[in-house]
């Protein structure tokens, strides 16, 4: 036993080195300290909407052609549209201060499915997000070294992908604090560039104006009025990308600072604002240095170059490599975007019964966990199959957040139509998300369109196997509740049977309390709610050990998962909850003429909960047993490990190792 204890601690210190101590449930300040303020917010969750500039822009800008002024018309549609989508999000934000990306507005304005649908989408999305980001970045690093040395980039991005799941394991504020300088220097280098760059060429607008008149012009003579709209739309749509990570903020709203509402539009201005800025900078610089596509460089590299031409060759080498540099360490922040709201995405579906149920649970950093590996492996397989060949995964990234955009600017047109009559103002609500849908089903049809052939038809085939999935699952879980609500009904009818034979019995009063007997025997029931599992257990211990056991205690412990989890208030409804359960034990106890006491905790982690609470209690009882209940099927599945809860098999296996008996009924489910 003193090995396995051994063992155990050096696991305990290597953990609390390398991803942190457990974080108290009883700390009243918890939430405070570990939500995020606007600033830190628009670090966590910006990120990935401003690291977009650093391609959405220049694919614009490459789908022109021969016709590179046109961009300025491209640059002010994208600012449009950034500010259209951000003001929808701000709406969605007031109109669900809990959370409101597109899984709920779909699931609560439309339909659970179409939310299913969104969701699905947007898991995927946010891989790709970590998959793309960190490509992007390793390719940028790796665009100053050496040749030789590009057989090492793949390993060095997959090494990337684990640090950031170490990251995101230690908890969402520790990893955004921690990347905060490279956010910092990032818009400084780039605002000072843009700024700079346009003052120095500020006598040359009227021969922009000029030769964009002209362009236009010789576009209309070469391929008429549609074909220079259908040249602009398509630019347009091909810069997608720029407005991904704008859906963030209203997914992150659980870690936010209170006011939470408040603190997500300050968030989604700074973000609109920040973005729009760099966007019509870039493009607008793009046109008066008349930069040109280059095959070994990007189009802000090129840009850099001809800005800093003037300078001393030690000061413009110096800066270029420091804000190339923060572009390229950006792509790597913005790949947190996935990892705090990935997670979170699926620990909503797991509550709802479409993701396995131990998708929502919390580890002792109050992190989602599961969610946090599963986002990370699945973004190292991408990049493993993909080589990590950005080309590639764009394609499939293009199309899946404007899947959930649609979604949610639908639901939210049909929810301003519905409450037209109790709202003011609502027609320019509706107007604000119905100009949204618009856009934002445009681009969905013209980026699936345009990049079916290219891979466009991979992502639409992943996204749809996955939603089969989330069928057969939800399927599954409703078939179960339905047979354990029967289960459950037979516990408490022959509950109720039981406590009629009894003369004492009155359902309506609660029982004086019964004394602890110091002569009989003691057990100790592994209770989760009161219901059909722990009434079942409590019966099948009275009929196999008829009189042997007169005292029970009873063992509640509340899992704090992603529901919990929002506040402080919502954590102490849940305390409450988790004590009227052990009451309600007792009271059934006591009318047996039992003995009863209810010991309850909360945590993260049922196994250790129930370990660390009869540790204590074992020095103070003589040889008590345990019990516990367990469902069990009568034809066994590929998934159930994944699927359901085997918590009191974990409890026994820890138990045996330092000799405590316990005895798990089986509750057969048809």
């Amino acid at each position: 036993m003193t090995e396995n204890l051994d063992g155990s601690q050096l696991a305990g210190k290597l953990k609390n080195i390398f991803i942190g101590k457990a974080k108290t449930l009883q700390d009243k300040s918890l939430f405070h300290k570990l939500s995020l303020i606007a600033f830190f917010a628009w670090i966590g969750l910006g990120a990935d909407g401003i690291s977009s500039s650093c391609y959405g822009p220049e694919e614009a800008f490459r789908n022109l052609g021969g016709h590179p002024m046109l961009a300025i018309f491209v640059a002010f549609g994208t600012v449009f549209t950034i500010f259209i989508i951000s003001s929808s999000y701000s709406q969605i934000i007031k109109l669900f201060p809990h959370g409101g990306g597109g899984y709920i507005v779909g699931s609560k304005l439309l339909s659970p499915t179409v939310g299913m649908i969104s969701g699905c989408a947007l898991i995927i999305d946010y891989v790709l997000t970590i998959t793309i980001s960190v490509s992007s970045g390793t390719d940028a690093l790796f665009s100053f070294l050496p040749e030789y040395m590009q057989v090492y980039k793949l390993g060095l991005a997959i090494g990337s992908v684990f640090l950031l799941i170490l990251l995101n394991l230690r908890g969402v504020k520790e990893s955004v604090v921690s990347l905060t300088p490279i956010f910092v220097v990032f818009i400084l280098a780039h605002v000072f560039i843009i700024v700079y760059g346009i003052a120095l060429q500020a006598g040359n607008f009227q021969v922009v104006i000029n030769e964009t008149s002209n362009q236009v012009h010789t576009s209309v003579m070469e391929v008429g009025k549609l074909g220079t709209l259908f040249l602009i739309l398509k630019a347009y749509s091909m810069g997608a990308g720029t407005f991904t990570g704008i859906e963030a903020v209203s997914n992150g709203m659980p870690i936010l600072r209170e006011p939470k509402v408040k603190t997500a539009r300050n968030t989604m201005v700074l973000m609109a604002i920040s973005l729009s800025f760099l966007v019509m900078g870039l493009m607008i610089a793009y046109a008066l240095y008349n930069v040109q596509i280059s095959p070994t460089k990007t189009l802000n590299a090129v840009l850099f170059d001809k800005v800093t031409s003037g300078w001393a060759p030690f000061w413009s080498k110096g800066f270029i490599g420091i804000t190339l540099v923060s572009e390229a360490a950006l792509l790597f922040v913005a790949a947190q975007t996935g990892f705090i709201d990935g997670p979170r995405i699926m620990a909503n579906m797991a509550l709802d019964r479409w993701f396995p149920k131990k998708y929502a649970s919390l580890s002792d950093r109050l992190v989602t966990m599961n969610g946090v590996l599963i986002m990370g492996i699945s973004a190292i397989v991408l990049m493993a199959i993909s080589r990590g060949s950005v080309a590639f995964l764009i394609v499939l990234y293009s199309i899946n957040v404007f899947i959930t955009f649609s979604i949610s600017q639908l639901g939210m047109v049909r929810h301003w139509w519905i409450e037209r009559v109790r709202l003011q103002h609502w027609r320019r609500k509706l107007a604000v998300n119905g100009i949204g849908f618009i856009l934002t089903s445009f681009i969905l049809i013209s980026v699936t369109v345009i990049k079916f052939m290219e891979g466009g038809w991979i992502t639409l085939v992943i996204t749809g196997l996955f939603i089969v999935l989330a069928i057969n699952i939800k399927r599954h879980y409703y078939k179960t509740t339905v047979r354990f609500m029967k289960v459950r009904q037979k516990a408490i009818s022959d509950l109720h049977f039981s406590l009629k034979q009894m003369p004492s019995y009155d359902q309506s009063k609660v029982t004086s309390p019964v004394g602890f007997n110091p002569n009989a025997k003691t057990a100790i029931v592994l209770v989760k709610g009161f219901g059909g599992t722990g009434l079942h257990t409590f019966l099948r211990i009275n009929e196999s050990f008829k009189g042997i056991y007169q005292n029970f205690i009873f063992i509640r412990v509340g899992i704090v998962n992603s529901k919990v989890y929002k506040g402080s208030e919502e954590l102490d409804h849940f305390k409450d909850s988790v004590k009227e359960d052990g009451k309600k034990y007792v009271n059934i106890a006591n009318q047996f003429g039992f003995y009863g006491k209810s010991v309850w905790t909360i945590g993260t982690d049922p196994v250790e909960e129930v370990y660390r609470m009869v540790k204590k209690m074992m020095p103070l009882l003589q040889n008590p047993t345990f019990f516990g209940g367990q469902m069990v099927f009568s034809r066994t599945f590929a998934l159930s490990q994944l699927l359901h809860n085997h918590t009191i098999f974990s409890i026994q296996k820890r138990f045996f190792k330092f000799g405590i008996p316990i005895v798990i009924f089986p509750i057969k489910v048809e």
